[in-house]
C-alpha cells in the first residue's frame, strides 16, 4: 500500500510526491505536475552536461578567459570557494591552500547547482576587485612561464596572506624602510659553494650591499641601481628558489647567484629590490610615466642557452659557450658555462639599418665542433658564426635575433653600443 505526502518544490506548478513502498517500505521520490501526473527528473549526467555548459561560457567572458593569477588562456580549473577560473598549474597550487581555496576541473568534475550559481555571481573580476585592490607598482605579477615559486607566492599573498586588500598596512610594514636586510645562501665567485651572506637594499642611496660576515663592517661589494637586475632562474642554480642577479662591474656584466629556503623570502626580497629600483628609475626619469617605467624595473633574457662558437677569423676552433641575449639593453652575452660569475664578451645588436642582419647557416671554416645548425649574425664591426645543436634552438635563436633587430633603438640604446665599442 502507498501513502503520499506532498512537499514543496519551490515551483508554483510542482510537487514532490514521497511514495513508501508496501513491499521494502523504502521512500521513493517522484516529481509531479500540479495534477499529479509524473513528471521526469534530469539525469545526472544531464545535469553534469549542463553545468559543464554553463562553467565553460562563463570561460568565454572577456573577465573569465584568463587565469586569474597567471593570465594563462583558456582556463579548466575553478575555485568555488573563491570564485575564480584557474589554470590546471594554478589550481594545482590552490590545492595548498585547503582551508581556503577548493577547485574542480570544468571538464571533469560534478558541479552542484549551488556551485555554479556561485561562480556565474563571482568570477575573476569580483576576485579581483578584493584580493587585488592594492598591489603596489613594484609587486611582480607571475606570467603563464614563470617559475613556480613566483607563482605560489603570488597566490598565497593574495589568498592567504590578504596582502593586497588594504586591510594591514602590509606594505608600508614590509617595504617602507630605509633598508631592507636578508640573509642568503650565495654562490661564490669561483667555485660550486653556497655559503651565507648577508644582503642590505638601500632606499636612502640606491645601493645593494653584502657582507660575509655579520659583524663586517665593510661591505664585500656596493651595487649601484643603475644596471642592476634580478630574475629567477632555479633550472640553473639547481635549486627551485634560485635568484640571479646582474649588474655592471667595470664594464663587464657580472652575476650573483642566490637563494633562500623559504619562498616568501626570497620572493619579498626579489620584489623590495623591484622596490627600489622603481624608486631609483622615478628619480632619474622624473616625466616618464609610471607604465613606462614599470617594464624596465627587472628584465628576464629573451633567450638563452649553449652554443658553439669561434673567433674573429672564424678559423679559430669551435668552443661551446652559454649564451644570454636581452631585448631590454640589445645585448648578447657569452660565458663558458651558465654559472660563470663574469661573461667573457659581448656583442651590441643594432638595427637593420645600421647594420645588424641575421641568416641562417653560414661557412664553416672553424676546426672542432659538434653542432652543424648554423646561426650568422651581421654586426658592422665582423660576423659572429653559431652553431646549435638542434634546428629548434636554431630557429628559436633566429627569430630572437631577428625580434631584438626588428626593435627600435632609443637614445639609451645608441649610448650603449658607443659604449661597448669603446671597451673593445
Amino acid at each position: 500500500m502507498l501513502r503520499c505526502k506532498e512537499e514543496p518544490l519551490g515551483h508554483r506548478d510542482e510537487k514532490r510526491c514521497c511514495f513508501i513502498c508496501s513491499i521494502c517500505v523504502v521512500p521513493v521520490h517522484i516529481v509531479c505536475d500540479s495534477v499529479g501526473r509524473r513528471a521526469t527528473e534530469p539525469s545526472p549526467m544531464a545535469v553534469l552536461e549542463r553545468n559543464n555548459k554553463i562553467l565553460l561560457d562563463l570561460t568565454r567572458q572577456p573577465w573569465n578567459s584568463t587565469c586569474a593569477d597567471c593570465g594563462a588562456p583558456e582556463p579548466d580549473w575553478a575555485s568555488y570557494t573563491l570564485g575564480v577560473f584557474l589554470c590546471v598549474n594554478c589550481s594545482g597550487m590552490h590545492r595548498n591552500l585547503p582551508s581556503i581555496s577548493k577547485v574542480k576541473s570544468i571538464h571533469l568534475d560534478h558541479w552542484q547547482d549551488s556551485l555554479v550559481e556561485a561562480m556565474r555571481q563571482r568570477g575573476n573580476s569580483v576576485a579581483k576587485a578584493t584580493y587585488e585592490k592594492c598591489v603596489p607598482a613594484f609587486i611582480y605579477r607571475p606570467q603563464p612561464r614563470d617559475c613556480l615559486v613566483l607563482k605560489d607566492q603570488w597566490i598565497r599573498a593574495k589568498y592567504e596572506r590578504r596582502e593586497f586588500t588594504g586591510e594591514k598596512g602590509y606594505f608600508q610594514q614590509s617595504y617602507g624602510a630605509d633598508t631592507i636586510e636578508a640573509t642568503l645562501w650565495k654562490k661564490g665567485k669561483d667555485n660550486k659553494q653556497f655559503l651565507k651572506r648577508i644582503f642590505l637594499l638601500s632606499h636612502k642611496d640606491f645601493t645593494l650591499r653584502y657582507f660575509t660576515k655579520e659583524d663586517s663592517r665593510v661591505p664585500k661589494a656596493v651595487i649601484g641601481m643603475k644596471e642592476l637586475n634580478a630574475v629567477f632562474q632555479p633550472e640553473k642554480l639547481g635549486h627551485a628558489h634560485g635568484l640571479q642577479i646582474s649588474y655592471l662591474q667595470d664594464v663587464r656584466t657580472r652575476n650573483i647567484f642566490v637563494y633562500h629556503e623559504n619562498g616568501q623570502v626570497i620572493v619579498s626580497f626579489f620584489n623590495a629590490i623591484r622596490a627600489t629600483r622603481l624608486a631609483y628609475l622615478q628619480k632619474k626619469h622624473p616625466t616618464l610615466r609610471q607604465s613606462e617605467l614599470i617594464p624596465q624595473i627587472t628584465r628576464s633574457c629573451l633567450k638563452e642557452g649553449h652554443m658553439e662558437k669561434t673567433g674573429p677569423t672564424q678559423r679559430e676552433p669551435f668552443r661551446k659557450r652559454w649564451f644570454t641575449l636581452c631585448l631590454m639593453n640589445r645585448k648578447l652575452l657569452y660565458y663558458k658555462s651558465p654559472l660563470d660569475a663574469t661573461e667573457l664578451g659581448a656583442v651590441f645588436i643594432g638595427t637593420q639599418s645600421h647594420g645588424y642582419s641575421v641568416s641562417e647557416g653560414g661557412r664553416r671554416s672553424g676546426r672542432g665542433g659538434r653542432w652543424h645548425r648554423a646561426v650568422t649574425l651581421q654586426t658592422p664591426q665582423r660576423q659572429f658564426v653559431f652553431m646549435c645543436e638542434q634546428e629548434q634552438e636554431q630557429q628559436e635563436w633566429l627569430e630572437a635575433f631577428g625580434k631584438v633587430i626588428g626593435q627600435p633603438m632609443t637614445a639609451e640604446d645608441y649610448a650603449n653600443e658607443a659604449n661597448l665599442r669603446r671597451r673593445k
